[in-house]
């Protein structure tokens, strides 16, 4: 009874917060001068694995789940451009990219005690009912880390245009995040960028990361500020039958790098505005 009675209420919490950035952002006409905001979007309930075989649909391909050999990236020459070298990276960087379900992942997170209980907020009221950006925000939520789940999407011709990377909490399999990973070019741009997808209901959040070399073979991922059309985070929603865009002040950076133990990690901070809100670090470990 007592889960009955809420789901009118966080339906009615989730048309509301629609609403909101339908009031704030811009209309985008997604078929056209603002396709660089299309991507996957979702229907009431929680995110699932559904929107990979969408997609797949959509695009005339397949979706392929379980590969022992999946990654994220699979050319990463399609990076290239001024101010990044993809064969500069340290070939470990390269390896986790490319065959991502290889790779077991520990995390260590810490929260500013400003932005902590906004995150908690967000974790139990929406990320944990929907299954997606359920943020850890407790070290003890992470202390047995993170299992990953990628699957591939490839068009009518067999080549990966996409992936999909799902990762659960070893601790209890709650979903935290369920992305899409791509690359994408921005308006403009004189080189692509990393594209993430979070798909929401109607709608969806996105970050577009720009990549750079850094010493030692090393990897810096980051989306700074910026006007709008250039790296970032964006919230997209669609609202009776018209999508909106609104370009938010989440600032994320990752520096992917491997110490003198030859163990890669990783360095992720997450900025609101200009403070930091969050911290989280990564041990990579090669399996298989």
């Amino acid at each position: 009874m007592r889960d009955a009675a809420r789901r009118p209420a966080a339906a009615t919490v989730d048309l509301a917060t629609r609403k909101f950035w339908r009031l704030i952002g811009r209309e985008i006409d997604l078929g056209g001068e603002h396709a660089w905001l299309r991507a996957p979007t979702v229907g009431p309930g929680t995110v699932g694995t559904a929107w990979l075989d969408a997609e797949a649909a959509l695009r005339g391909g397949a979706v392929h789940h379980d590969l022992p050999d999946a990654g994220l990236i699979g050319d990463w020459g399609a990076l290239a451009g001024p101010g990044f070298d993809p064969s500069a990276l340290h070939p470990s960087i390269t390896d986790f990219y490319r065959h991502t379900a290889r790779w077991r992942m520990e995390v260590w997170s810490s929260w500013s005690p400003l932005f902590q209980p906004g995150g908690e907020v967000i974790s139990r009221g929406f990320g944990r009912r929907v299954q997606q950006l359920a943020l850890p925000t407790r070290p003890l939520d992470v202390a047995r880390g993170l299992d990953g789940r990628v699957s591939v999407l490839t068009d009518a011709t067999g080549a990966q245009i996409a992936a999909g990377w799902i990762r659960t909490l070893r601790s209890t399999g709650d979903v935290v995040f369920s992305g899409r990973y791509s690359t994408r070019t921005l308006p403009g741009a004189d080189r692509p960028s990393v594209h993430v997808t979070f798909p929401l209901e109607a709608g969806n959040l996105q970050v577009f990361l720009r990549p750079h070399n850094r010493a030692g073979g090393a990897l810096e991922l980051a989306s700074g500020r910026g006007p709008w059309g250039s790296d970032g985070a964006y919230i997209t929603v669609r609202d009776r039958g018209r999508d909106y865009a609104q370009r938010v002040p989440l600032h994320e950076s990752f520096l992917l790098a491997v110490d003198d133990e030859q163990v890669l990690r990783t360095d992720h901070v997450l900025r609101f505005g200009p403070a930091t809100a969050l911290r989280l670090h990564y041990k990579l470990t090669r399996t298989g």
